[in-house]
């Protein structure tokens, strides 16, 4: 019997979880707080996440998902309650 080669883990991994979960904690914040000035660039980053790949590329996916709903939301409550979206 053979045993498959355990696998390493790259750097690039690593990197791609922690900017997949910054994009989310971006986009969450920018719900309150002015959507259209800081969503763009969690959609940044969670698109260089979703480059990247990996073992994380489910949760960059997620990611993107989730800081696209954001932008959408927190757009149109900031319209809705006369909150500045810039």
């Amino acid at each position: 019997m053979s045993t498959p080669a355990p696998t390493a883990d790259r750097p690039g991994e690593a990197v791609a979880g922690i900017l997949a979960t910054l994009a989310i904690v971006a986009s969450l914040v920018a719900l309150d707080y002015r959507p259209v000035r800081i969503t763009p660039f969690a959609i940044l980053i969670s698109l260089i996440a979703a480059g990247i790949g990996g073992r994380h590329q489910r949760l960059a996916a997620a990611a993107l998902a989730i800081s696209g709903a954001c932008f959408i939301v927190g757009t149109f409550f900031a319209i809705i309650t006369n909150h500045p979206i810039f």
